[in-house]
């Protein structure tokens, strides 16, 4: 082993130990990490945040591990500021994304964006502690891509054609609705990301299945 590759297998071993620990003192409250408050903070509400891309060995880890649920406080500015800061991030131009999870952003809590094309307007809704209760036997075929897979679109064949969500709103009111359609698509690719799981694993099993 060469001094080189030696220093690399530290630097590379170095980086993997603090982001365990970084991921652990996440996974510990159910609110925001120091470190996830620094990132958080350091930018007003409209600057959008890095996104995470499993091209980078690093955010790879972060993106299939699992998020934790974040306590909903209406006065948490913290927690406004990134529900805001996550917004800004899907609808960036670099972005322009129909849903965004906050593990894409480095910030492992369970929350996200989705876009209601099933809704007049098509609105932006923001979703904390979402959770899917129930899936349709009938599925649908989608083309998928993702803001944390650079240049790879693949259609899925396993998705529910409806799903029954379970999730809090801001008011700390919690919301139970059925959703169809290719929204039901977004929600599952988005919550899918809370678990640390990404679609390019559905398609893997739908591979395995055939």
């Amino acid at each position: 082993m060469t001094f080189k590759t030696s220093t690399f297998y530290f630097k590379s071993t170095f980086c993997i130990v603090l982001l365990s620990l970084f991921m652990l003192s996440c996974k510990s409250s159910h609110k925001f990490s120091k470190a996830e408050e620094s990132l958080i903070m350091k930018a007003n509400a409209d600057v959008p945040m890095r996104v995470f891309k499993i091209t980078k060995y690093t955010d790879s880890i972060l993106l299939r591990t699992k998020s934790s649920k974040i306590k909903v406080d209406p006065k948490d500015k913290v927690l406004k500021q990134f529900i805001d800061r996550l917004y800004s991030t899907v609808r960036d131009s670099m972005s322009l994304g129909v849903g965004i999870a906050a593990p894409q952003v480095g910030i492992l809590k369970d929350i996200i964006w989705v876009q209601r094309f099933d809704k007049e307007d098509f609105p932006f809704e923001v979703y904390l502690n979402p959770k899917i209760i129930e899936y349709s036997e009938k599925k649908q075929s989608c083309l998928e891509g993702c803001l944390s897979i650079p240049d790879e679109r693949a259609t899925t064949y396993t998705r529910a054609e409806t799903i029954v969500i379970e999730y809090d709103k801001l008011d700390k009111t919690r919301v139970k609705e059925s959703v169809s359609g290719f929204t039901a698509v977004i929600f599952q690719h988005e919550i899918d990301h809370l678990h640390g799981i990404l679609f390019l694993d559905h398609l893997q099993q739908e591979v395995r299945q055939n």
